[in-house]
């Protein structure tokens, strides 16, 4: 029964939801900040039917007319996606301001999360989350994604924290507010466009019913935190990672010449680094968001089957 006034859940969404099924969020500033328009809209279209032929129902999660939704139409995304940065990048702190002035909002891993657990979503795909920027000790820019997984009890499957951060202070944070930082496959933090960091995660899980099993004593011990759970990109598609750092380090230099700051940070430097590998790393961020998409519908599977 859907509590909440502010909320809508879709007809499938709500039906799966009923019925015990797999359901698995998925973001939406993917669509209207993350990629050019057709990609996002052919991308998102993409991840949701990787979801379903993987055995779960999707629920891509957006603000539409000051609505909270949990489960686009296609015609939904399309317009998020035709419309691109035209659409505010949703936060926590901003809900109570999109929703009041009845305004369309993509949001972010952060206020997915939050919309998910509202609609009784436990599992979210995403790319990667948001974390603590270089630089973080004098300018305090930490994401908000981090805060969210420290008290909102969902199930997180991304590639490691975004590459344009500090993957060390990253993990360090989620240490200080006892998130779980699971890898898949790997004792070690994928760093998003490449499979290692030689940094250590907390425990590493070979199979989806281990990382359901490991969620679901969480949640029956009473821990309000998030899991992550980080799921290298494929070997395949894995980028060499001199070239990526160069770029982020062009790109976070061009970045603090022109005074960008803020929410728009992640935006322009990932921007900056598909312009600077030549399209590459836009080609591994879908890869990598299709192999996460997987994964989270074989966790959600694991989930309702023991429910």
């Amino acid at each position: 029964m859907n509590l909440n006034p502010f909320l809508d859940i879709s007809p499938e969404v709500r039906a799966a939801l009923a019925a015990g099924k797999p359901v698995v969020a998925l973001e939406s500033t993917i669509i209207s900040h993350g990629m050019p328009y057709p990609k996002n809209v052919e991308t998102a279209l993409l991840v949701e039917r990787t979801v379903r032929e993987s055995g779960a129902v999707p629920a891509t999660i957006a603000i539409l007319g000051g609505r909270l939704k949990a489960g686009l139409s296609p015609e939904e995304i399309e317009y998020l996606g035709r419309t691109g940065r035209g659409v505010a990048k949703v936060s926590r702190r901003d809900l109570p301001i999109i929703v009041a002035r009845g305004a369309d909002g993509a949001t972010t891993v952060a206020t997915t999360m939050l919309i998910a657990h509202m609609a009784g979503i436990s599992v979210f795909a995403t790319g990667g989350i948001g974390g603590v920027h270089r630089g973080a000790e004098t300018t305090m820019d930490i994401s908000a994604d981090l805060e969210e997984l420290a008290q909102t009890p969902v199930l997180v499957v991304c590639a490691g924290a975004k590459a344009i951060l500090d993957l060390g202070l990253t993990l360090e944070y989620l240490e200080t507010k006892g998130v779980p930082v699971i890898g898949y496959g790997t004792a070690e933090l994928p760093a998003f466009y490449t499979r290692e960091s030689g940094l250590a995660v907390d425990a590493r899980a070979d199979a989806p019913e281990e990382l359901a099993a490991m969620f679901r004593a969480q949640r029956g011990m009473g821990l309000k935190t998030g899991m992550l759970v980080t799921n290298p990109i494929p070997a395949a598609f894995a980028m060499d990672k001199a070239a990526v750092d160069a770029a982020i380090e062009q790109a976070l230099a061009e970045a603090k010449a022109q005074g960008v700051h803020g929410k728009e940070t992640t935006p322009f430097l990932l921007a900056r680094v598909v312009e600077l590998t030549g399209g590459e790393s836009l080609e591994s961020n879908i890869q990598l968001v299709l192999n996460n998409a997987r994964l989270a519908s074989q966790t959600a599977a694991a989930l309702a089957a023991e429910a």
